[in-house]
């Protein structure tokens, strides 16, 4: 019998509760979890210290910095990598190399961590796979049908693991195969510095095995899914990565060269943004307060990849006037492609009195600083190649051959290479119905075939355009040897003079 005076719940409510009750419990999910380890040592892992053998008799430093923008950037630098890669240039002594054999290091954020991720993986077997399994792939619309699967709802709820554990997942499947920073440790392709941004500091977080020194974690077991997952991990859109931290656990020592930095009441300049970033580092020491790390979209911190290029660069000139030997001791020339596919769609708002609505108020708030960070990091590193050229003309002027005091000529102490800064932006099209075209694309993971393809053609045509590029083929004495794949249309690329 049934008693009318209790809440009655049918049969069909009834099996429709007990299946998803059922379902959210066989689809919990475990976060993965970064391994600890015992004792840290610098001279293994993933980092530039253990690449500095490839580069340290190189005259050359050549490192690409690939921006974010969803599939824009990551269609954008593979566009670079595909020029660099069917370009060869003749050398003084009649050496044919290729350009992209020539890069020491790239630096990725967000979209442009995928392309970055998958060239340190693959190779040149990139350039027969990346387009079919990434560039033309909706993999928006993939992480969403995801996100609403009942089966993965029990995951959702599980602590410590969302949306871009998913989103991993998918990576991990249609891109990096279960690769590891160890896969890439134990290849010979260039330096892949992917990063994220710690959003209980705003800090950058690097994904290389100096940053995981700290947390007393080893980089070569964490998948290269989950850093390009946290690299492009758009706050709100997508979940943190969350990262465990055990420092204070394997008596890892920061090297001798940072002291001057961290620890001086007067440390060397300038190094402002190094110094910054130390300290960020050093805010990790603490493994019992700060157990855990979230990790958001690197493009939040740096945009343009550029943070890791110009805190090298600034701790390189101020170990010059100190007197101490950098990694840049043997290098002539410093050869940085800046590859920022930052788009700037045109609004009409302000030819209307009436205001923005919410939605395009809160979207421009968010993405106007991270935009003018990416252009004064370009021009931040083009002063720093001006500065480091005109201090090394007084330091060379007959005016300072008499010169008896130590602390002028350590003032005018730099490094010897020379800086390259080849900007290649939309800006640089001198097409203007190409250069609207692209600046209509959206950050997102999906874009129709066309933008693709012609977002990869923009970044070679623009490359080629560069007065930056010219000079420096000038300089050091090489030539484009034209590629007969292309037939007509090398005839047709601007001729370096």
């Amino acid at each position: 019998m049934i008693d009318l005076a209790k809440p009655m719940t049918s049969l069909p409510t009834r099996c429709l509760l007990s299946v998803v009750f059922l379902l959210l419990l066989g689809g919990c999910a475990s976060r993965p979890i970064n391994p600890p380890i015992t004792q840290a040592d610098p001279t293994a892992g993933y980092r530039f210290e253990t690449h500095l053998g490839r580069v340290k008799q190189k005259e050359n430093l050549v490192i690409l910095a690939f921006s974010g923008g969803g599939t824009r950037a990551a269609a954008f630098s593979y566009g670079v990598l595909e020029f660099l890669r069917r370009t060869e240039v003749v050398g003084p002594q009649g050496q044919r190399v290729r350009l992209l054999d020539q890069v020491d290091v790239i630096t990725g954020v967000s979209g442009g961590s995928f392309t970055a991720l998958a060239y340190g993986l693959y190779g040149d077997r990139l350039f027969s796979e990346y387009e079919q399994r990434f560039l033309k792939r909706d993999v928006q619309g993939e992480i969403i049908a995801r996100t609403f699967s009942p089966g993965n709802w029990g995951s959702l709820w599980f602590t410590g693991w969302g949306r871009s554990e998913l989103a991993a997942e998918l990576y991990d499947e249609i891109l990096f195969n279960g690769a590891t920073f160890g896969d890439l440790n134990a290849g010979h392709g260039p330096l892949i510095l992917a990063s994220a941004t710690d959003i209980s500091t705003g800090a950058r977080f690097v994904f290389n095995q100096t940053t995981f020194d700290i947390l007393c974690s080893d980089l070569n077991a964490v998948p290269l899914s989950r850093a390009a997952a946290a690299s492009s991990a758009v706050p709100v859109v997508l979940s943190p990565v969350t990262m465990n931290n055990y420092a204070g656990t394997c008596n890892r020592r920061f090297p001798p060269w940072v002291k001057p930095f961290v620890e001086a009441a007067e440390p060397p300049r300038p190094a402002a943004r190094a110094i910054r970033s130390l300290k960020d580092m050093q805010a990790y020491d603490d493994g019992v307060r700060r157990p855990y790390l979230h990790l958001v979209d690197g493009g939040v911190s740096d945009n343009v990849g550029m943070r890791a290029v110009l805190d090298a660069l600034e701790i390189s000139q101020a170990l010059h006037e100190l007197g101490a030997a950098t990694p840049l001791d043997h290098s002539r020339r410093v050869i940085v492609f800046v590859v920022n596919s930052l788009s700037s769609p045109p609004t009409h708002w302000d030819e209307s009195e009436t205001p923005p609505g919410t939605i395009g108020v809160l979207l421009k708030s968010a993405g106007v600083p991270i935009d003018r960070y990416s252009y004064e990091a370009v021009e931040l590193l083009r002063d720093m190649a001006v500065r480091w050229k005109s201090l090394r003309l007084i330091g060379n002027s007959a005016a300072m051959a008499t010169n008896k005091d130590p602390a002028v000529a350590a003032a005018v102490r730099v490094p010897s290479a020379e800086i390259y800064v080849i900007d290649v932006s939309f800006p640089a099209l001198k097409d203007p119905a190409e250069l609207a075209y692209l600046n209509q694309q959206p950050t997102s993971f999906v874009l129709p075939a066309e933008a693709v393809d012609r977002l990869r053609a923009a970044a070679g045509t623009i490359i080629m355009d560069s007065p930056e590029f010219k000079r420096l083929l000038k300089d050091v004495g090489a030539a484009i040897v034209p590629d007969p794949s292309l037939g007509d249309a090398a005839a047709s690329q601007p001729s370096v003079k």
